[in-house]
C-alpha cells in the first residue's frame, strides 16, 4: 500500500490488486457491502488507511478513499466526499471515519 497516489482511479486499481475488492457505501445503519447487501456497524470495521484527492478545478470535487477491513474478513474501499456526514450516518461511524483529523 503506497503512501500516496496521483489520482483516485489509480489508487482504486492498485488497492484492488492488493485484495481490497469489496465496494462499500455509507448508509443509515453504517457501511454497506454493496454486492452482499451486508451492513457493518462502526465496531465491525477498521479504517486501515485513507487517501485525500482534491479536484483540480472545483473544490466541491474533493474526495476521500477509505481502505477498510471488517471483522468478517472483508477488505474493500469506501469513496466519499469531504464533509458528507450530515445525514443519518451513525455518530460512532462518523467518529471512526473522522480519524483524518
Amino acid at each position: 500500500m503506497k503512501n500516496s497516489y496521483s489520482s483516485l482511479s489509480i489508487a482504486i486499481q492498485d488497492l484492488q490488486k492488493e485484495g481490497y475488492t469489496a465496494d462499500f457505501n455509507l448508509c443509515n445503519a453504517g457501511v454497506e457491502h454493496k454486492h452482499k447487501k451486508r451492513i457493518h456497524k462502526a465496531t465491525e470495521l477498521d479504517v486501515i488507511k485513507f487517501y485525500r484527492f482534491e479536484g483540480m478545478s472545483n473544490p466541491d470535487d474533493n474526495t476521500i478513499l477509505y481502505v477498510i477491513e471488517t471483522t468478517t474478513g472483508e477488505k474493500g474501499l469506501l469513496v466519499d466526499a469531504y464533509g458528507m456526514y450530515a445525514g443519518n450516518v451513525p455518530r460512532d461511524l462518523i467518529e471512526k471515519l473522522n480519524m483524518i483529523k
